[in-house]
C-alpha cells in the first residue's frame, strides 16, 4: 500500500480501463448509425457531452480528492464510468444516448484526476516521468482492447459489446480504488531525490494559487493554444469510423487505425515530455505543433488514397497531438508553480471540454455542410499551424508576475536556465 511503485500501477491500471471510453468511441458510431438511424452530428454530440464532462468536473473533484484521499472518489468512477458505458448499450434515444455517456465522463473525470494527482503526490521528485506513464495509459491503453471490441461488434453487435466492456472495466476500477492512497507526509520527504539535469525550460520561483494564475494573461494564451491543438486529435478520435466510410476504404483499415494510433498517442506523451527537458517546453511546442498540421493535412490527402497510408496518416496525427498531455501540464509547473499543480492544471485542462465542441458535433457538421472532411481537417491544421506560431512567441513572453497588472504580455528576451 506504501509502495510508490505500486500505487503508479495501480493507477496506471484505472487509467487503462478509462481509455476505451473516448478512444473507442468511433468504432461504435458507424454501427450505431446504421441500427437507429441517427444523424452523424446527432451521435457525435453525445462525444462532446462526454468531453465536456471529463474535463469540467475535474477542477471541483480534484479539490476533493487533495482533501478526501483518492479510495472513495475512484471506487465512485468505478460505479460511474461502467454504469454510462454499459448503459449505452441499451439506449434507444438521443436523450438516453446523451445521459449515460454523460455519466460515463463524469467517471472519468474522476479517475483522470485522481491518478494523475496521486501520481504527483507520490512522486513529488519525478512528476515528468510518473505524469507521462499514467497520461500514456489514458492515451494508449485502448490498442490493448480494439481488437476484442472490433470482434465483439462484428459478431455480437455494438450493445453487446458496450455491455461486456462496460462490466469489465467498471469492476476492474472499483478493485484497483480500494488500494489507492495517498502518501503519507513523511513518506514524500523520505522519497529519494532526482537527479538534477540541466535543462532549456524557464522555470518561475513564485508559487501561484489558482485564483492567481487566473489572473494572468499567460494562462490564457496557455488556454488558447491548449484549445486549438486539442481540435485536430480529437477530430481524428471521433470520426475515425466516419472518415473510413466517406474514404470508402475497409474496416480493416479502421481496425489498423485505432489499434496502431494510441500507441502513438501513448508513446508521444512520454517521448515528447523528454525532449522538451532539453531543448525547453516552448522550443518543443515549434516543432511539434508544426508537426501536427502537416499531420492533420496529410490525412485529407495522402490518407485517402489506401488502407496503409490512413493507418500511417492517422498513427503520425496522434504520435504529433498526444504530447499537449504532458507539455501543457509541464509548462504549467514551470510557469506557475507544483505547489498548486493540481488544481492548476485541473483548469487548464478544461480547455480539451472546449475543443470537443468542435472535434464532435461541430465537425460532423461542417462535414454535412462541405459534403467533405477535406474541409474539417484544413482547418484544424490551420490551427494547429496558429498554435506554433504562438509558441514561437511564449519564447519571449515574460513569466509572470504575482499582483502584475492584467495586460497583454511584452515580449522579453528569454532567461533560460534550470
Amino acid at each position: 500500500m506504501n509502495n510508490r511503485w505500486f500505487q503508479l500501477v495501480a493507477s496506471l491500471v484505472a487509467m487503462i480501463m478509462i481509455a476505451n471510453l473516448q478512444y473507442a468511441w468511433t468504432l461504435f458510431v458507424v454501427p450505431m448509425q446504421k441500427s437507429t438511424g441517427w444523424l452523424l452530428p446527432q451521435i457525435q454530440f453525445a462525444f462532446t457531452l462526454f468531453i465536456l464532462c471529463q474535463t469540467w468536473v475535474q477542477p471541483l473533484d480534484g479539490w476533493l480528492i487533495d482533501r478526501l484521499g483518492p479510495r472513495l472518489f475512484i471506487t465512485l468512477a468505478g460505479v460511474f464510468a461502467g454504469f454510462g458505458w454499459g448503459a449505452l448499450s441499451v439506449a434507444s434515444s438521443l436523450p438516453q444516448l446523451y445521459l449515460f455517456y454523460a455519466i460515463a465522463g463524469v467517471g472519468a473525470a474522476l479517475v483522470y484526476s485522481g491518478c494523475v494527482g496521486s501520481a504527483l503526490k507520490w512522486f513529488s521528485d519525478r512528476r515528468g516521468l510518473a505524469a507521462g506513464i499514467i497520461a500514456a495509459g489514458f492515451g494508449g491503453g485502448t490498442a490493448l482492447f480494439v481488437p476484442v471490441i472490433r470482434h465483439l461488434i462484428d459478431t455480437r453487435g455494438y450493445q453487446t459489446a458496450f455491455l461486456w466492456t462496460g462490466i469489465f472495466q467498471g469492476t476492474v476500477i472499483v478493485i484497483v480504488a480500494q488500494f489507492l492512497r495517498h502518501p503519507k507526509a513523511d513518506a514524500t520527504s523520505a522519497a529519494p531525490k532526482a537527479v538534477v539535469k540541466t535543462t532549456t525550460s524557464r522555470r518561475n520561483t513564485e508559487q501561484f494559487t489558482t485564483l492567481e494564475m487566473l489572473r494572468t494573461p499567460q494562462f490564457y494564451m496557455l488556454y488558447v493554444m491548449f484549445v486549438m491543438m486539442s481540435i485536430g486529435g480529437l477530430l481524428a478520435t471521433a470520426q475515425a469510423g466516419p472518415l473510413v466510410q466517406a474514404f470508402g476504404l475497409p474496416l480493416a483499415a479502421l481496425t489498423a487505425a485505432t489499434t496502431l494510433s494510441p500507441v502513438a498517442n501513448g508513446t508521444s506523451r512520454i517521448f515528447w515530455g523528454g525532449v522538451s527537458d532539453r531543448l525547453g517546453r516552448e522550443n518543443c511546442m515549434v516543432i511539434a505543433f508544426f508537426l501536427q498540421a502537416i499531420s492533420l493535412v496529410s490525412v485529407v490527402t495522402f490518407g485517402t488514397t489506401s488502407s496503409t497510408l490512413f493507418t500511417i496518416t492517422m498513427v503520425l496525427t496522434f504520435f504529433t497531438w498526444g504530447e499537449i498531455y504532458s507539455l501543457f501540464p509541464s509548462i504549467s509547473g514551470d510557469w506557475f508553480g507544483t505547489k498548486h499543480s493540481t488544481s492548476n492544471y485541473a483548469f487548464l485542462y478544461t480547455a480539451k471540454g472546449v475543443a470537443s465542441i468542435f472535434g464532435g458535433g461541430v465537425g460532423a457538421l461542417l462535414y454535412q455542410r462541405f459534403g467533405s472532411w477535406a474541409a474539417v481537417f484544413y482547418g484544424a491544421a490551420a490551427l494547429a499551424f496558429i498554435a506554433a506560431i504562438m509558441a514561437i512567441v511564449l519564447r519571449v513572453v515574460q513569466l509572470p508576475k504575482k499582483g502584475a497588472v492584467a495586460a497583454a504580455p511584452v515580449p522579453v528576451p528569454a532567461t533560460r536556465g534550470a
